[in-house]
This record gives C-alpha cells, structure tokens and sequence, in this order.
C-alpha cells in the first residue's frame, strides 16, 4: 500500500479527493496531513516545501504547478523524484495569447466604443496571417502556441537551449542567437521557466533589437523581463503592445510604473488556470508508472530547474 499526502489549495481539496477517488487507483491510501510513511505528495509547491522534512520515506512528488521553484532551493533535499504539470497547461494559454492577439488586432474596443455611441465605423482590422511569432522556451507550452500559430498561417521561430522536437516551428535559434531571432518579429512570447539563465533575458537590448511596433507577451515568469526596459519602450512606441500575466513582484503593488504604462494590458497570473480534472488525469496516468515501476513522465532536473 503506498500512502499518498494530497496538499492542493484547501478550497480544491475535496474536488482533488472526490477525482482520485474515482479513479479506482490500486494500492493506494490517501491522507490530508503529514505522516512518517507517506511515499507520495500530489499538490502545490508553496505547500509542499513546508513539510519536507517530515516524510522520510518520500519517494516522488507530483506538483501541480508546472514551476516548482519552492523546491528547488540547493539547501533542500532533493532525494526523491519531483515531477511538474507539463501538458495539461498549453492549450489554455493559447486561448489567453491568441485571445489577446485577436482582441488587438480585430481592434475589438474600438468596435465596442463605436457601438456604444451608436457609431457605424467600418473599421478596418488587421490579421494574423503572415506575421512572424517567436517563442522563448518551445517546451509543452510553446509547442501547443506553436500550433496555434500555424493554425493561423503565422511564422513561428523558437529560442531554446537545446532542443528542437516542434514540427511547428520553422527555424530555431540557440545560445548567442538570442538579437538574431529578435530582429524579425512581429509578437515575442516568454514561456521561459524561472532559471538563473533566464533571470532578465528580456532587457533593454532584446527589447530594442525587436522590430518598431513588436508586440510582447510575458505568460513565462516574471524574473525573465526587465520591467522598466519595458515601460521605456512602451512610452517611447517601440513596443506597441505588451500583455503581462506574470510580473516580478506579485501582487503589483498599486504605486508600480507598470500600471499606467501606455498599452499594456495586466492579467494576475491567471492565464492558465489549474483544473482539477487535468491535474488528477496526469497524477494518475504517472501513479500508474510508479507503481509498474516505469519511468515517470515530467522529471525535474533540479540544477536545471526544469
């Protein structure tokens, strides 16, 4: 019997419980609070690593969040396997991007400030079609915005460390390549993790080596832009538009620059909310390797941080 402490937010708890439940998992005893046995934790990062040090016999840890930065601290342990919430999240936040993007360029305000004053304005709209995307990090996320992209008959350019398994992107660039992909975008999109490589990739230089008029998408994390770069490249219309779903500092506080910066558009790290129905779909697909003793899907490389 392998014993399994579930830690979601409390609000969710039951909705995680009633899931697991239902899915008939063999060999398996759920507790809501910390016991010496436990060999399983399935939640939240934040909560996680607060309890660390009282399960000995812990041997893998499903985290809900897709960043696991809470435990990726080198004073941790790291003694058990740790895997992330990849694959459930990239749809959602295509919705969120593309929204946003259609939003901007159908000019979808303008048409509700002209039907609201009983205007007829045959406005005329741009479109996606033909525009150049590129994608910081091309992970599970960037992958499926990739996708939505072709969809949409868009270029797609992917910056990564390494890798380049999306059959949706047309080139791919890496290392010192970093201006070189820039300079031909129309929409730059942050999907980066939080990693010390990472950390303010999108300063004053990459702002500037984009294209007059770029738009920017920050749904990655907040340590990877240089705020105040921004806010100087919004005022000045370089950047024409920006959307920021995560920030360096969350909450904003209210007195931030950022709030009033000309064109961007602040959402609180909502793009891609969690699902219960999704979490527990990945628990338990990856439940059913630990217990066959196969290799899990989603591992943190932990000096990686990803």
């Amino acid at each position: 019997m392998h014993k399994l402490l579930l830690l979601p937010k409390r609000t969710d708890f039951k909705k995680y419980l009633d899931l697991l439940n239902s899915a008939n998992l063999q060999a398996i005893e759920i507790v809501e609070s910390p016991v010496s046995d436990v060999e399983i934790v399935f939640g939240e990062p934040s909560l996680i690593v607060q309890i660390l040090g009282e399960l000995p016999k812990l041997k893998w840890v499903q985290s809900t969040w897709a960043g696991v930065e809470p435990l990726l601290n080198p004073a941790l342990r790291r003694d058990y396997l740790l895997t992330n919430a990849r694959g459930v999240f990239g749809g959602l936040m295509s919705e969120f991007v593309f929204g946003y993007l259609l939003f901007y360029e159908r000019k979808i305000l303008q048409r509700l400030d002209a039907q609201r004053t009983s205007r007829w304005e045959p406005v005329v709209t741009r479109t996606l079609r033909g525009k150049t995307i590129g994608l910081l990090g091309v992970g599970s996320i960037g992958s499926s915005l990739a996708s939505t992209a072709t969809h949409f008959g868009m270029h797609v350019l992917g910056y990564t460390r390494a890798s380049e398994t999306c059959l949706h992107v047309d080139k791919y660039f890496h290392g010192k390549e970093l201006l070189s992909f820039a300079k031909n975008l129309d929409i730059l999109v942050n999907v980066l993790p939080n990693t010390p490589s990472t950390q303010n990739i999108i300063n004053k230089e990459l702002l500037e080596a984009l294209p007059e008029g770029a738009y920017f998408f920050n749904v990655g994390r907040g340590s990877a832009l240089d705020e105040y770069a921004l806010i100087e490249a919004l005022g000045s219309g370089h950047i024409a538009m920006a959307v920021l779903d995560v920030l360096a500092q969350e909450p904003l506080p209210p007195e931030h620059p950022l709030w009033h910066a000309k064109n961007v558009y602040i959402t609180s790290h909502t793009a891609a909310p969690s699902f219960p129905e999704d979490l527990v779909a990945l628990f338990v697909q990856n439940y059913n390797k630990f217990i066959t003793n196969q290799m899990l899907d989603y591992i943190v490389n932990f000096d990686l941080g990803y």
